[in-house]
Formats: structure tokens, C-alpha cells, sequence
């Protein structure tokens, strides 16, 4: 092996190595968003106000880690120039940062209507919210999943799961807006709309999350099309 060859592999080890310990900071905030808006759901569905503010209180640290992570992809692209997989892994990463902090602001807002539901501790909730709420969880956690084990397949199941999810959402708000002609019923019902509105977007970043492992796996942007 040449000395210059020998300098090359080092450089590419090095990258690696980076890279590595690039996605392990990754994981640690994915983790945090997936515990977010966990947290925030069950946090409106038993109206626990300690709950919703721990979530709230845990949104910085989401913000820092994306902060930090897009910092350091910008450092390898700069410093190693990586090309073909290497490069898409890289713009993968800087993407997924950008829909976890997403998912990390929307379990806040969920956590701000379980502080206004803990006010109606009476009041019912949609027979059918749980059920979206499962589902949009689901689909964070099985897109990381995609994620990390480099699984386009899992991915473009993920995408599918999106038209139930937008299903419920209009269901449910069609709903609600009709249990609001009681007007005393327009505070929990405008809490419960707003919670769905945020899960119908924490599948939208779910999706967005898939999009890009499909991308990174098979080198093909699939926007809006991840599904076939």
C-alpha cells in the first residue's frame, strides 16, 4: 500500500468512526422526541398536568441536540467530502433532526392542551383519539426503526400508515365540531381538535423520516411518493 493509499484509508476510518458516533447522538435525541411526545399523549389522555409540563421542561434538550447534530454534518461534508452513501447518510441526518425538533415542538403543544384538559378532569374524551394518537406514535417509533437498521421496506410501510392517520383526523374533528353546537362543551372539544391537528403532523414528520431512509438506502428522492 502506498503512503498515499495508506492516507486515504485512515481518512475514510476516521469518517466512519465520526459518522458513528454521529448517529449515536442522533439516537439519543430521537430517543428524547419519541419520549416526548409519548409523555405528552398519555399526559392528555389521563389529563396529568405533572406529565405535560415534564414535557415541556424537556424541549430544550431536543433543540441542543438538533443544534449540535447539524453543526457537526456540516463539519463532515466540509472536512471529508463524502460521496454516493456516505454523503446520503450525512444529508439523511441533517434532515431527521429537523422532523424530530418538529415532533419534540408538537408533543409541547399536546402538553399545553393536557394542561386544559386537566381542568375538565369530567369531561370525556373522542372514542377514537386514543387509537389515532397509537398510531402516530407507531409511526415515529417504526420510522427510527427503518432508520437505523437501513430498512426501506419497514419505511414505505410507514408512509402507508399515513392515510389512516389523516383518515382519523378528519373523522374526529368532523365530530367535534358537531358536539360544539353545547357550548359548554367548546373547551374540551377545541383542546381535543388541536391534539389532532398535532398527531396528524407528528405522522406527517413520521413519513418525512421515511422518506428520507428511502432515500439514504436506495438513492432515490421518493417525496410524496414513498408508498409504491
Amino acid at each position: 500500500m502506498t503512503e498515499e493509499a495508506g492516507h486515504q484509508a485512515e481518512r475514510h476510518d476516521k469518517f466512519h468512526r465520526e459518522l458513528q458516533n454521529l448517529k449515536e447522538e442522533l439516537l439519543k435525541m430521537a430517543r428524547l422526541a419519541e419520549t416526548a411526545i409519548d409523555s405528552a399523549i398519555t399526559a392528555a389522555l389521563e389529563r396529568d398536568q405533572k406529565r405535560a409540563r415534564q414535557v415541556i421542561a424537556s424541549d430544550a434538550a431536543i433543540n441542543e441536540f438538533e443544534e449540535s447534530i447539524d453543526a457537526n454534518c456540516v463539519r463532515l461534508v466540509a472536512l471529508y467530502q463524502p460521496v454516493a452513501i456516505d454523503l446520503r447518510q450525512v444529508m439523511a441526518m441533517d434532515h431527521l433532526i429537523v422532523e424530530l425538533e418538529r415532533i419534540g415542538d408538537l408533543a409541547v403543544n399536546i402538553a399545553e392542551e393536557a394542561l386544559t384538559l386537566g381542568n375538565f378532569p369530567g369531561e370525556g374524551l373522542h372514542r377514537d383519539l386514543p387509537r389515532m394518537a397509537r398510531m402516530a406514535l407507531d409511526m415515529v417509533r417504526r420510522s427510527l426503526t427503518a432508520f437505523l437498521e437501513h430498512d426501506a421496506a419497514q419505511a414505505r410501510e410507514v408512509c402507508k400508515a399515513d392515510d389512516e392517520v389523516d383518515h382519523l383526523d378528519r373523522s374526529i374533528i368532523q365530530d367535534l365540531l358537531g358536539d360544539m353546537v353545547d357550548t359548554e362543551a367548546i373547551p374540551v372539544c377545541q383542546s381535543q381538535i388541536n391534539i389532532v391537528r398535532n398527531l396528524e403532523r407528528t405522522g406527517d414528520h413520521a413519513t418525512n423520516i421515511a422518506e428520507q431512509v428511502v432515500y439514504m438506502v436506495e438513492g432515490e428522492s421518493v417525496r410524496h411518493r414513498c408508498q409504491g
